[in-house]
């Protein structure tokens, strides 16, 4: 029988955006979520280190939560997943990867870091912006400007202490398979930041892990199929 979230005990719900996003990501998903349970969004930009930023998301967190983490927010979730796992009761990944940096990614991290240190965090959107998102989004003026609203909202200072966070973060992969929640794997199928293959290998190695491809869509999700995405947060919380 189906049931109504309602009808079930609360779902507290923790989302974890990535690089430089803000609530307005998930903005679209959040009327569905609430009806799980309480939703938070976690604050990801006082620390410097992923180990940092995780101690500080759990000290606030409900003590049992369904856990979301999108890009940066999924690094987050594999190491607050380290941490406390008994304390997450289900997991999704979102356009991440549980591999570290290259050293190519991580020269491309300093020199965003270079242009937010100059005050510049418009020209980080100007630069990311043919990789973030599917080539049919990028002419959407209404989608970029909640991406530069967005980075304005972050500011330059979290952003580095961000970019920071991401290039000395641990390699997740050797962790996969002491996951045992129920998880879902969601990436778009024209990803190119955390492509579909790095999708594929976080689900073959978290058991019974569920992998969802999002047609017609980048690395922004949530912000560019939102309802897609909703539904497979939906069907997530519901499992």
């Amino acid at each position: 029988m189906h049931y109504h979230p309602a009808m079930q005990e609360p779902q507290p719900i923790v989302l974890v955006p990535g690089l430089y996003a803000t609530p307005r990501f998930f903005e679209a998903q959040l009327p569905a979520l609430w009806r799980f349970g309480p939703v938070t969004i976690a604050d990801h930009t006082r620390d410097d280190s992923m180990a940092g930023i995780a101690r500080r998301i759990l000290a606030v967190s409900p003590t049992r939560f369904a856990l979301a983490g999108h890009s940066m927010g999924g690094y987050i979730a594999f190491e607050m997943m380290r941490q406390a796992p008994e304390r997450v009761a289900k997991l999704a990944l979102l356009d991440t990867a549980a591999r570290p940096d290259t050293p190519e990614q991580s020269e491309r991290r300093r020199s965003q870091i270079a242009i937010a240190a100059g005050g510049r965090m418009q020209a980080i959107i100007e630069l990311q912006l043919p990789v973030l998102v599917h080539p049919s989004h990028r002419t959407d003026a209404a989608l970029r400007r909640r991406l530069e609203l967005m980075a304005e909202e972050t500011g330059a200072e979290a952003f580095i202490r961000q970019q920071s966070a991401i290039m000395s973060r641990p390699d997740s992969r050797p962790t996969l398979a002491a996951i045992r929640c129920p998880t879902l794997v969601l990436v778009g199928e024209q990803d190119e930041v955390t492509p579909p293959d790095r999708a594929r290998e976080m689900a073959e190695g978290i058991a019974g892990a569920r992998l969802a491809s999002v047609p017609d869509c980048g690395h922004m999700c949530a912000m560019e199929q939102p309802e897609r995405v909703t539904q497979e947060l939906t069907r997530w919380l519901e499992a």
